[in-house]
């Protein structure tokens, strides 16, 4: 019987680097909290319990800082956008073919999408006259602290689960990774309860930062190329 020979050929993702997209993300997010903490100068941005007084007089004091930190982080949500949809997208190259794909890319995609609601909102809150209205100022603080907490915190979780767990079962990312992941992701699922506990508001940066690493480490690490078999012919 005659057989033809068969050769394996390497075949690379077509995207960007993953990694960097995502230290890109994370510097452009970092980059805007900069402005309106303690690092920036005082009075820096106020708590979500904290009285109208103290959020009326923080955005009459630090417009522009207000202002810079809605810029960088409207900026951040295009890096995190292409990382979702790379990494979505490299999942499925590497032969993922599970619902956990379809998960991380509504996860990823809502993440920045409210993180653009939430810039867009804080942007219109550093114009002159807003701040002079503490009812108009303070809807629109607990707008904008909804759409970057829990609204940021939850979505990302589902980013960072659909990858951690269809990864994890095709062996694409080292293990620990995985497990780091899906604990981030689970904090993150739980975050939501700050809408009624104000004593799990923690749960939010501890999804938020911890995540942050976990995007640079899977980008980092998930496999850009694929063996293919293909028939010599004569």
């Amino acid at each position: 019987m005659n057989t033809e020979p068969v050769t394996k050929t390497l075949i690379r993702h077509a995207g960007p680097p993953l990694g960097i997209v995502a230290t890109v993300f994370v510097a452009l997010f970092i980059g805007g909290l900069l402005p309106v903490t303690a690092f920036g100068g005082s009075p820096y941005f106020p708590g979500p319990r904290e009285t109208v007084e103290v959020i009326t007089a923080f955005f009459r004091a630090r417009p522009s800082a207000v202002l810079l930190c809605a810029a960088l982080q409207f900026g951040a949500a295009v890096p995190l956008g292409i990382f979702t949809a790379t990494v979505v997208s490299r999942l499925r190259f590497l032969g993922v073919r599970a619902a956990g794909t379809e998960i991380a890319l509504f996860g990823g995609f809502a993440t920045a999408i409210n993180m653009m609601a939430s810039s867009s909102v804080l942007w219109a809150m550093s114009y002159p006259g807003i701040a002079q209205e503490p009812a108009l100022l303070q809807a629109l603080y607990r707008l904008t602290f909804s759409l970057g907490g829990v609204g940021f915190s939850v979505p990302l979780g589902l980013l960072i689960a659909g990858v951690s767990i269809t990864a994890g079962f095709t062996r694409l990312l080292p293990k620990w990774i995985v497990i780091f992941g899906i604990m981030v992701a689970v904090i993150g699922e739980l975050s939501w309860l700050d809408i009624l506990f104000p004593q799990t508001l923690p749960l939010i940066p501890l999804t938020r930062f911890p995540g942050f690493v976990w995007m640079i480490l899977a980008g980092l690490s998930l496999p850009k190329t694929i063996e293919r078999a293909t028939a010599e012919q004569k």
